[in-house]
Order: structure tokens, then C-alpha cells, then sequence
């Protein structure tokens, strides 16, 4: 049952409708992030400490969430709040992720000035969030915000997979001491989900681990589809922001009803561009190796295949 609207006033200005980015680790959801973050009326913020310590709480335990009901809403709405004050003091605490997002220059070590606000607190009338792995906390954001409208972020698990292996962040995840799979079973962060998978999962290549977070998450993703409005929650293709980011633009612009950036999603992969190998759709058949891919398809194929995406036949 979703809890009754509450008003929550930031700088003066209700918060309506706000807007979630969700998607599994580098499946592009900080791409749509960039234009919702530098389009007019909007102030989007990223990985503010506050939202990642209730979020991650709620990822890496989610009964945490479900006992507490509406509680867990509330901790939440004060977490973003607090995160969406628009101040030079609140904005020293955003990560250097968050003001180039806005095509700012990040804060460095030694800067003895509070870095500006990204934007101004009398031009916003809406607000956003693009926080990691929010996905595992959307039930508790539509409990929170009623009216929320959530963008998610779909991508080839195998390009995710090649990114991730390449994140010293996402594979500090998998560290012995902060993989929780004897105290939470079935683990819905780590994407294991049967008895098997947890008994192999010591022994797992980092490519395995990889796949099941995709997996897992595409599955959140999919029994969000089914229990939310089509009015809330839109799903965008990473490959169609690369093939086609002006219409992407104007489909999102369309769901949200107020225009967002084109210019932010124009140009993303161009010829001789450092990370185009990153960005690009298809770069795993370069990154992955055959075993990798063949393990990737081992445990994800299923959802690959149900998404639309033509298997390799590596295996």
C-alpha cells in the first residue's frame, strides 16, 4: 500500500513528481543522469552521503525496509531532504561524480573555497536523484514520493560486465568481508539467488559475480515494469542513447513533460574518443575473453535473450 502524500518543501519550492534514475551498475543510467541534471527547472544530485547510507542499507539488507513499512519511507524522504538543500555548504559534500554531471569543474584536494551550487535554488521547480543502485530501494522511493516518476536504464549485460570488471569500485563489492550471502539468502544485490549459486559463490570468477548483479538487477527491473504505472516509470535502452539520443531525448522529455537536454546526449561516442571503447554498444566482443563470455552467457543468458539480445554462441 503506497503511504499517504506528504509535502517535503526544499528552498522554498514543493517537491513534485521527483525523478529517480535507476539501472545496474554501468548500464548508463549516469548518461540520462547528465541531461535530466542540465536541463532547465531541475536539480539532480548524485551520491550525496545521506541517500547512499539509507540506500545501500536498504540494497544490502532489504528487510530493513520491509519491517520497518512506512518508517522506511520516511528515513528516506529526510535522506533526500537533507540531499537536496541547495547551499555551498551541502554542495561540498556531493562528489566530484555529481558537479561533472552538471559540466562543472569537480573539487580537487587543497581548494580552499566551498565549490558554488550547481544551480539556482530560485530557477528549480524540479528535483532528481541518480544515486548507485537505487534500483533495490524503488519500492521504498514510491512509498516515500507517491508521484515519483523513475527513468531506468536497460543495457547488454556483457557490456556491463566488461565495465565493471574494469571498476575497482564495483569489485570492492565483492570483497569476502562485505559479501553478505550467510546473513542475507536470497541476496538481491548480489543477485544470488539459490543454494547453489551461494555454495559456488567463494569460488566464483569475478566475471560470474558480475553477471549475477546484472542479472539480479534486470530482474528488480522487471517486476518494477510489472507493478508500476506506465505514468511513473519509463525504460530506456543504453543502446538506443547511443544510436538515437535525440529521439531518447524527446521520449524522455515527453514521459516527464518538460524538455531535458539533447545537446547533453548528443555526441557521445565519437571516432578517437578515449572511453568510445567504454561507450560504445557491443564493445564486449573486444573486452570480454572467451571464457569470460562464455561464463557471462552461462549465467545471465536467459535474461539476455529475454531482453532482446542476440547470444554469442561462445559456449
Amino acid at each position: 500500500m503506497r503511504s499517504t502524500p506528504h509535502i517535503l518543501v526544499i528552498n522554498g519550492t514543493k517537491v513534485r513528481r521527483p525523478v529517480f534514475v535507476l539501472g545496474a551498475p554501468h548500464s548508463g543510467a549516469d548518461l540520462v543522469a547528465r541531461s535530466v541534471k542540465r536541463s532547465a527547472g531541475f536539480h539532480l544530485t548524485v551520491g550525496r552521503p545521506g541517500v547512499l547510507r539509507v540506500s545501500y542499507a536498504f540494497a544490502r539488507r532489504p528487510s530493513i525496509a520491509s519491517e520497518r513499512g512506512r518508517g522506511a519511507a520516511r528515513v528516506l524522504r529526510d535522506a533526500f531532504a537533507e540531499a537536496w538543500q541547495i547551499s555551498e555548504r551541502g554542495c561540498a559534500e556531493c562528489p566530484s561524480e555529481c558537479r561533472e554531471l552538471s559540466g562543472l569543474r569537480p573539487s580537487r584536494p587543497g581548494d580552499d573555497d566551498l565549490p558554488g551550487p550547481c544551480t539556482e535554488p530560485r530557477g528549480v521547480s524540479r528535483f532528481a536523484d541518480a544515486s548507485p543502485d537505487l534500483l533495490y530501494s524503488a519500492d521504498v522511493l514510491l512509498d516515500a514520493f507517491p508521484d515519483a516518476q523513475l527513468l531506468q536504464v536497460i543495457r547488454d549485460g556483457r557490456d556491463v560486465v566488461a565495465d565493471m570488471l574494469d571498476d575497482e569500485r564495483c569489485l570492492a563489492w565483492f570483497r569476502p568481508g562485505l559479501a553478505n550471502l550467510d546473513e542475507v539468502f536470497p541476496n538481491p544485490f548480489f543477485g544470488v539467488e539459490d543454494v547453489l549459486e551461494r555454495d559456488r559463490w567463494p569460488r566464483a570468477a569475478m566475471a560470474v559475480r558480475c553477471a549475477l548483479r546484472w542479472r539480479g538487477s534486470v530482474r528488480l527491473s522487471a517486476r518494477l515494469r510489472a507493478q508500476t504505472p506506465d505514468d511513473q516509470l519509463m525504460t530506456v535502452r543504453y543502446e538506443d542513447l547511443i544510436s538515437r539520443p535525440r529521439r531518447v531525448a524527446d521520449a524522455v522529455s515527453h514521459y516527464l513533460e518538460t524538455p531535458v537536454s539533447k545537446v547533453a546526449l548528443s555526441g557521445l561516442v565519437r571516432p578517437g574518443d578515449r572511453e568510445a571503447g567504454e561507450r560504445q554498444a557491443g564493445g564486449w566482443r573486444d573486452r570480454l575473453t572467451t571464457r569470460q563470455l562464455i561464463q557471462v552467457e552461462k549465467v545471465a543468458g536467459p535474461e539476455l535473450r529475454r531482453l532482446g539480445y542476440e547470444l554469442s554462441g561462445a559456449s
